[in-house]
């Protein structure tokens, strides 16, 4: 009788040991990626400076854009580094999601404002920062859709049962989306005929 119950109780050990590590190993695979979107952001943070001083002469009279782009830089930067800090909190990836938004579209209007400078647009520095920025968005993108994936992964295996008993006793959070939302996207297209 002695037997059975120590065999029980092994096996229950083991099985609340398999669905901590497994927990565990969810949850380093979605700080793992926000790692990736980390280095891609950091980059596309980096490119905005030369970005700015570039066109900086040739839109003289665009101060005031030059200017949001580079504090909507600085925004992101500072929620860049919350969220790497402590991936994990939903506030923290909340805010870095609305600094990537606004910073967005502060470049958008920088780019628009730019087609009224023919040569901006022909400058080969501006060209090639252009072309790197958006190369860097699109390395984003898949970093972003990687992190949302183990995210999700994650706060699935957390919310399973019985493993959201484990969850809650060892105090793993359920983890947040990152969601960018890009304006331009979201608009309806327009369709004349």
């Amino acid at each position: 009788m002695s037997w059975t119950i120590l065999i029980i109780l092994v096996g229950v050990v083991l099985f609340a040991i398999s669905i901590y590590n497994r927990l565990v190993a969810g949850r380093n695979r979605f700080k793992n990626a926000f790692a990736q979107i980390d280095v891609q952001l950091t980059r596309r943070h980096d490119l905005i400076p030369n970005l700015v001083e570039t066109a900086k002469g040739y839109m003289k009279h665009e101060r005031e854009t030059l200017e949001a782009v580079i504090t909507a830089r600085n925004t992101a930067v500072s929620g860049l580094k919350e969220a790497a800090a402590d991936p994990s909190d939903p506030e923290a990836m909340k805010r870095l999601a609305q600094a990537e938004q606004g910073l967005s579209g502060a470049l958008g209007r920088l780019f628009a404002l730019s087609e009224a400078y023919p040569d901006l647009k022909a400058n080969e520095n501006m060209m090639q920062l252009s072309e790197e920025l958006t190369t860097t968005e699109n390395k984003v993108a898949f970093a972003r859709q990687a992190y949302n994936d183990s995210v999700m992964d994650y706060n699935t295996l957390r919310e399973s049962f019985p493993n959201n008993f484990f969850a809650g006793w060892f105090n793993f959070r359920a983890a947040e989306l990152l969601e960018i939302e890009d304006e331009v996207k979201r608009e309806v297209p327009k369709v004349s005929f």
